[in-house]
């Protein structure tokens, strides 16, 4: 048996010449050992064994129901020899996270369609440190034909039999996100990823701001497993609002008055590329465009709350969070200097909110969450959430922001969350209000978000846990500063309010009536708490 070159990894697809991978996938079964939580094998259906070779040992290799388990082949020693023991440990590689597996060849030039073949290659996925995953390989090598193609069929057998795994994928790609580099990103290290395991995609470069939602009115679906944007965090609430949009026509459900609108039909995936990637980082724990895409190859599904957004009488969107007060000013004048990059326009709308911070006069109602059973009965038979419980609460006063959010926010320069202790799909929402007070107070409590401190420990901060809000400002008789170019805008109907839902802009002349309601949609995912529950299968990189 010849001896193979450790961590050697075979090209994206088969047939393709081979490369390099990093030489710590040799190091993959140890690591597998290290972590002292190998499946039980015992009761087990063994399907193959044989013999390959792994790194630079021969290996007596066994395939069974759950698992690949492998361990030296040794001569006879002394019994009890310690190093022997050691060396003799078992080692393996759960089936559940590998995601394809190739035939391994070697060409050269006189070889133009079939080359030496030398194994099998299998592709895992890894769980790093702070919830991060990595793609990685295992060479099982042998030169026999025969022998590797009965297990490379029963490699894709076994894959097969992962029927929650995406076998084709809409791709929708915002090439204007962030420093527009949501291309590079997407070409350069999401495709390469999806081409090993199989997946076939359609990629849409989206060409205008809300062309994602008109196409996803009307496009064929019906052949895709999943949707897969690509970008910012406003281009990933827009094709969230479509999917959500398209299923409530498909229920023919009115939307002008969604009161109990249906799920999406299909998860979406979201790869962070735009500049704070809020979605991403609240529902992987990290953003890292590696680790999304390994959450939708492997077809991990979260399901996730969102809101509806409405006015009197009129639905206005789905979305995730939302901003009034100095986070919708502060984005309204972003807006307008769209010609600066992104980190300068950020930086100076921010410094230009905080320079003209003022607060807003409004209303506050909202339904307290309640999670008891009876509760959970009623909703299920249909009942509106406003009948389901009618002590609403009010506040009212002088408000510098007012923040409604139904998952934790996470990101960079908030790695705790603006919302850290709101859950993905509790059913509940977190409403934060920051009543009037000086500017160094209010600026004092913005740069807490970036700490490991309480950012709510703050006298004029107030947090509660919701179901419904509804923020109702008053007339503002001082009126917009006559240089405020976020400030209220005069229409037809009154003074219009900015608001910041998603990282996009929305202007409301009125109240504005936020409902959450319980996993609407499937994201393609893991939760951080689901993620530090799971077992550590491997950690070598």
């Amino acid at each position: 048996m010849p001896r193979g070159r450790r961590g050697g990894r075979v090209s994206a697809l088969e047939g393709g010449r081979e490369e390099e991978a990093p030489p710590a996938a040799g190091a993959l079964a140890s690591a597998h050992w290290a972590s002292g939580q190998q499946p039980e094998a015992a009761a087990e259906l063994i399907l193959l064994r044989g013999i390959f070779e792994i790194g630079r040992d021969s290996c007596d290799v066994v395939l069974s129901e759950r698992a690949l388990r492998w361990q030296p082949i040794r001569p006879e020693r002394v019994t009890g020899d310690s190093k022997y023991d050691f060396l003799r440990k078992e080692e393996f590689v759960e089936l559940k996270d590998i995601f394809s597996v190739k035939l391994k060849r070697r060409y050269s030039i006189k070889q133009q369609r079939s080359g030496t073949l030398l194994g099998i290659t299998l592709f895992i996925c890894l769980k790093k440190e702070q919830n991060k995953l990595k793609d990685s390989t295992l060479d099982l090598i042998n030169l026999s034909e025969d022998h590797c193609e009965i297990w490379f069929r029963q490699f894709k057998k076994i894959l097969a039999g992962f029927s929650n795994r995406p076998k084709s994928l809409k791709i929708l790609l915002n090439p204007q996100s962030h420093k527009k580099e949501a291309t590079q990103v997407y070409y350069e290290k999401v495709e390469p990823l999806l081409k090993i395991a199989g997946i076939k995609t359609d990629v849409t470069i989206t060409e205008y701001e809300g062309h994602a939602l008109s196409l996803l009115k009307e496009c064929e679906l019906q052949g895709f497993d999943g949707v897969v944007c690509v970008g910012g965090d406003g281009f990933a609430s827009e094709v969230a609002h479509a999917l959500l949009l398209r299923a409530q026509k498909n229920a023919g459900l009115e939307t002008d008055s969604i009161l109990t609108p249906v799920g999406a039909q299909l998860p979406l995936g979201v790869i962070p590329a735009g500049s704070t990637n809020v979605l991403a980082h609240s529902l992987h724990g990290v953003s890292h465009v590696v680790t999304a895409t390994l959450h939708i190859i492997m077809g991990h599904i979260q399901p996730v709350d969102v809101c509806t957004f409405s006015t009197i009488g009129k639905f206005l969107r789905f979305g995730f969070s939302a901003m009034f007060g100095f986070g919708g000013r502060a984005l309204a004048v972003a807006e307008n200097h769209r010609w600066m990059s992104p980190n300068q326009r950020m930086d100076f709308a921010i410094m230009k909110a905080l320079a003209k911070l003022k607060p807003e006069e409004c209303e506050i109602s909202f339904l307290p969450f309640n999670s008891s059973q009876d509760l959970e009965e009623r909703r299920a038979q249909g009942y509106p959430k406003s009948d389901c419980n009618d002590q609403w609460q009010m506040i009212q006063g002088q408000f510098l922001n007012v923040s409604i959010m139904a998952i934790p926010c996470q990101c960079s320069v908030a790695p705790r969350g603006l919302a850290p202790n709101t859950r993905l799909n509790n059913g509940s929402m977190a409403l934060i209000t920051a009543r009037n007070t000086s500017r160094p107070e209010f600026i004092k409590h913005l740069k807490r978000y970036a700490s490991i401190k309480n950012q709510f420990n703050f006298p004029f901060v107030d947090t509660y846990t919701v179901e419904e809000v509804k923020v109702r400002p008053r007339s503002n008789s001082s009126g917009p500063h006559p240089e405020e170019d976020h400030g209220p805008c005069e229409t037809a109907s009154g003074n219009c309010f900015p608001w910041n839902v998603d990282g996009d802009l929305m202007e409301v002349a009125s109240e504005v009536h936020v409902r959450v309601h319980p996993r609407l949609i499937n994201l393609y995912g893991r939760s951080m708490e689901e993620m530090n529950d799971s077992k550590v299968t491997c950690s070598c990189l």
